[in-house]
């Protein structure tokens, strides 16, 4: 079977609250970038991938709304790009379970994420943990996406994802599925903490001053960017002086994240100034873009039937495209479905 592939882009976030600086600039804001790029985008607040851990069930709700906000107040346009909850859209969950019998157990054991969430506690984490990449998998060909928006930490996952393409097309002997290309570009696709330049910025950080949140007014967006942790040295005039100074390289990045300017650019025009210097010009341009987006989230949260029914017509428009591809996946198989 032949089948010819529309250029499409699929990505998606768990909403699991505190939406981050570094949620914006690896995935938000690149989302955007795309959606006015020409291409057809779907985007996903990805609630079944957050209960492979407990969530509490009002909080998942408010997260998953409190999401679909920080999407559509960063630019992506209901209108534009189709947005929608995951779980709204069965063909998801069905999907990830064929893929659970075509994907091998020993490429599922060497996932690394599944290791480092897991811990030492392994015998005690969920099934649905275990198999995350499966579900993953589907999400993104259940729209046959050409192309996915991704951090680095979630690279290995496309590749098991592009690994079970390919073990479907050649067990059936079809070109069903494609060969999905990551999109992982930019120098902010990873924004590190603001208290340890060698680890992500995470919304699971005990501390609050580690991260800015999208939700931040504009005074404490402020005052974490100026306590944010430095190195007693001044900026230098290249790139190469970045080197082994992982809290000054991580703020020279989120500046080009924010700003478009290339890191060389920002380095050519700051080179020997202090930090004391450079981190209110920081803030201040934080502050510029972001603050928008916060009121523009708190406005939106007022209204969560608005979100509701946004979420519902993206659902509706996610299962035209998933529900034919779900049908001929099921033909291929053999397995038997009422017309």
């Amino acid at each position: 079977m032949n089948n010819a592939q529309t250029s499409r882009v699929f990505s998606g976030i768990q909403p699991t609250g505190n939406l981050t600086l570094g949620n914006y600039l690896g995935a938000v804001k690149r989302f955007v970038e795309m959606q006015n790029s020409g291409i057809e985008t779907i985007y996903c607040m990805v609630d079944l991938h957050a209960i492979t851990t407990w969530q509490n069930p009002s909080e998942l709700k408010a997260a998953t709304r409190e999401l679909a906000a920080g999407f559509i107040a960063s630019g992506l346009d209901p209108e534009k790009s189709i947005l929608f909850n995951q779980s709204q859209v069965g063909a998801h969950s069905e999907l990830g379970w064929v893929f659970n019998c075509i994907a091998r157990m020993g490429w599922l054991n060497r996932m690394t994420q599944f290791k480092d969430k897991a811990g030492k506690n392994r015998e005690n984490a969920s099934v649905g943990l275990f198999a995350y990449p499966t579900l993953m998998a589907a999400d993104i060909l259940v729209y046959h996406a050409t192309h996915v928006p991704v951090g680095e930490d979630q690279k290995q996952h496309l590749e098991l994802t592009r690994d079970i393409a390919t073990k479907f097309n050649n067990d059936f002997d079809v070109n069903f599925f494609p060969i999905t290309e990551p999109v992982i570009e930019g120098v902010a696709t990873r924004v590190m903490s603001l208290r340890d330049g060698t680890k992500k910025m995470s919304k699971s950080d005990a501390s609050d001053m580690s991260r800015i949140n999208l939700t931040d007014s504009a005074e404490l967006i402020s005052k974490k960017i100026k306590k944010a942790k430095t190195d007693p040295d001044p900026l230098p005039s290249e790139v190469e002086g970045l080197n082994n100074r992982p809290e000054a390289k991580n703020l020279v990045n989120i500046y080009s994240g924010l700003s478009g300017l290339s890191p060389q650019v920002i380095l050519s025009e700051n080179g020997g100034r202090d930090f004391s210097k450079f981190k209110p010009d920081l803030a201040e341009l934080a502050v510029s873009i972001l603050t928008p987006i916060s009121n523009e989230m708190t406005h939106l949260m007022k209204e969560p039937d608005q979100i509701d029914k946004i979420l519902g017509n993206g659902a509706a428009k996610a299962a035209k495209i998933a529900n034919p591809i779900l049908e001929q996946t099921y033909d291929i198989v053999g397995l038997i479905r009422s017309k």
